[in-house]
């Protein structure tokens, strides 16, 4: 079904500053029963990431030391990192989830791609609701002249079932707070 609304604006993180990053370890001193290793903020861009990864293992207590694995991350949003993801790909995420929040996170792991979750955003978003009742009830009053005796026999409930079911994505992100988007 093509979008017959406009979509939303997609609304800012809200969040107080959260934290997103990942803490590298050193493999040398990992192999060598060291822990050795550091947090670095992935909000900053690759060039911050890659800079902190060369410090790391400049200091790590094994000599000459050129191996590093991501062994922990916070702030990604329900986003699996694995071990050995890129630079690049940390700082994208980090990038669409710092300026997004929780629905970005929610819409990579769902699409399983950052560029689907991006142009879902881009292009389907249909806002925030308490409900998809509540969007059902939106949409409906938008297009249609409903009849003050009539207002009571409508069941937006009902409504909110069937376009879940072909037309629209319901995203979660909290108690009230129901992201939709259309189907692609």
């Amino acid at each position: 079904m093509s979008n017959p609304f406009p979509t939303k604006e997609i609304p800012p993180m809200t969040d107080e500053a959260k934290t997103i990053r990942i803490y590298v370890a050193c493999l040398a001193a990992y192999n060598n029963g060291i822990l050795h290793g550091r947090w670095i903020d992935a909000t900053l861009g690759e060039d911050h990431i890659s800079d902190g990864i060369k410090a790391m293992l400049a200091a790590s207590p094994i000599p000459g030391a050129e191996e590093h694995a991501i062994h922990d991350y916070e702030g990604f949003e329900g986003v699996a990192l694995g071990e050995n993801e890129s630079v690049q790909r940390v700082a994208e995420l980090a990038a669409f989830i710092g300026e997004h929040g929780a629905i970005a996170g929610k819409l990579v792991e769902y699409f399983g791609d950052l560029e689907e979750a991006k142009e879902a955003l881009e292009d389907r978003y249909c806002g925030v609701h308490s409900s998809v009742a509540d969007f059902a009830q939106e949409i409906t009053e938008e297009t249609t002249q409903i009849p003050q005796n009539l207002q009571y026999y409508i069941d937006y409930e009902r409504m909110a079932r069937d376009l879940e079911m072909s037309d629209i994505l319901a995203i979660e992100t909290g108690f009230e707070e129901v992201h939709i988007f259309w189907q692609g």
